[in-house]
Order: structure tokens, then C-alpha cells, then sequence
């Protein structure tokens, strides 16, 4: 039997109608020498801090940082059904292969190998990679399944940005929220970009209207300007230069625009 495990059980539906897995159990479908079952998202994930420590549980700038040495994880709460019934898959005598099914990206590979790893299973994997979910896509991709070690650094990838994520996240969100006295929720992507956005809201908040200068040259049935100068003398020297020079057109471009398309723009 070959298990194949997909990331959202409608995906895995979608799988075992093209492989012929038609008999429904809980948790998983089989048939045609398939088993097909799903992992609802993220089953496995990084450990809180409180799990490295009784020290950890309360936030307090004398703890911090926490760097763990030896990364823990742990089972979603609401979603230890699915893993039992995976890891049991997963180890059953008659599976030879697990097939990683999970969306074809740098978190299907993270979902799939945190189940993987914390089941402790050590069988066969393939990956199937197809960013399709039509028959012919689905049958293409089985038929050249890939070695799972080939993502490894996809993987790789994927788990430096969540031991990332928890790095910044768990000790910056306690470092600002003990020195506020306030919940700061502080992470890796949401921080800098919300910092975008204050600065952007800033600049329009102060903005204030500066004289500047453009250089036009009149041209026969065309015009020629200049970039923003905000200096006049700069300007006025230009200007001169202009004046007392000979300009030489080196290409020529012509276009024909549709008005309704330029005003629908």
C-alpha cells in the first residue's frame, strides 16, 4: 500500500477519486492499493516557550532571550485526532511509501515533514508536485513522482523561517510587552511592515510643498523636460546651457493609444 497524505482533506477527495481510493474510513479514504488521508493545515508546529522550562511560564525580562538548544514540538490540541490517525498510517505494516501530497510550496513541505519527523516515521517518501488538481494534472504527477530528498532544502528553508518567526516573535513580543507593561505583539514580517506604514502615514501626515523647477525644451510637435530640480540657479544654468547648445535627437518612438484604455487606467 502507498499512503498519500495531502494538506486539506478536500485535496486529498480530489487525489483518491483519480487513484481509485473510494472506500471511506475515519480519516482517510483506500482503494486500488492507496491510501489517501489529509492534515487538516498545521497538525505539528514549534513548541511554546513554557515547554523549555517552568522558567519560561511567566514573562520576565530576567529570562529572556530563550534560544533552545534542542527545538521541541508539539501536536495541535485540536487536531490530535488527524495525527494519531496519520502516525498510525503511517507505521501500518502494509504501507511501503508515504507520498507528500501537501501544496506544491515552501509550507506543503513543512506540513508534511513536521508530521513526518514526529511520528518518527522512516519509510520511503516521494513527493508529488503538480500546482494543478485536474485529473490529467493529478495522473501526470503521479506517474513521475519525485525522490523526497530532493526538497530537503526546501524544507531546510521552511524551517529556518518558523525557528525565525519564533525566535523574534516569542522574545521581542516579551522583551517590549515586560518593559510596556502592555501586550506588544511583535513579529518578523507584521513589524516591519506595520513600521511601513507609519512612516508612509507620517510623510502624507507632514508633507508640505516645495518649489521645484523643470527645464522644457519646445520642440516641433513635441516637448522635452527635465527631472525635478528644486535649486533655481541649478535650473537657470541648465536653461543656458540649453539655450546656447545645439540638442541632437539620437531615436524616435511612436505609439498609437486607445483613449478609452488610457482613461479606463
Amino acid at each position: 500500500m502507498i499512503l498519500v497524505i495531502a494538506e486539506k482533506p478536500s485535496v486529498a477527495q480530489t487525489i483518491a477519486a483519480v487513484l481509485g481510493a473510494k472506500e471511506k474510513k475515519d480519516g482517510f479514504l483506500t482503494g486500488s492499493g492507496y491510501i489517501v488521508s489529509w492534515c487538516v493545515g498545521h497538525l505539528v508546529g514549534l513548541s511554546e516557550a513554557a515547554a523549555y522550562g517552568e522558567q519560561y511560564k511567566k514573562w520576565s525580562y530576567d529570562s529572556l532571550p530563550i534560544l533552545p538548544q534542542e527545538w521541541k514540538y508539539t501536536v495541535a490540541s485540536d487536531k490530535e485526532k488527524q495525527f494519531k490517525t496519520l502516525k498510525e498510517l503511517m507505521h501500518r505494516a502494509d504501507v511501503s511509501e508515504v507520498v507528500n501530497a501537501c501544496d506544491a510550496g515552501r509550507e506543503g513541505e513543512l506540513i508534511f515533514r513536521f508530521v513526518y519527523e514526529v511520528a518518527g516515521c522512516r519509510k520511503p517518501m516521494s513527493r508529488l508536485w503538480i500546482s494543478s488538481m485536474e485529473e490529467a494534472a493529478i495522473k501526470e504527477g503521479f506517474a513521475h513522482l519525485k525522490n523526497g530528498e530532493e526538497y530537503d532544502a526546501l524544507f531546510a528553508s521552511a524551517l529556518c523561517r518558523a525557528k525565525a518567526d519564533w525566535l523574534i516573535g516569542i522574545n521581542a513580543t516579551r522583551l517590549f510587552s515586560v518593559l510596556y507593561n502592555h501586550t506588544l505583539n511583535v513579529g518578523r514580517v507584521q513589524t516591519p511592515t506595520l513600521k511601513m506604514l507609519v512612516d508612509r502615514d507620517a510623510a502624507i501626515t507632514t508633507f508640505k510643498k516645495e518649489k521645484y523647477y523643470h527645464v522644457r525644451l519646445a520642440l516641433c510637435g513635441a516637448e522635452a523636460a527635465s527631472e525635478r530640480i528644486s535649486d533655481k540657479a541649478e535650473a537657470d544654468a541648465l536653461k543656458t546651457t540649453c539655450e546656447v547648445s545645439k540638442a541632437v535627437c539620437t531615436s524616435l518612438v511612436k505609439e498609437k493609444k486607445d483613449r478609452s484604455s488610457a482613461e479606463a487606467l
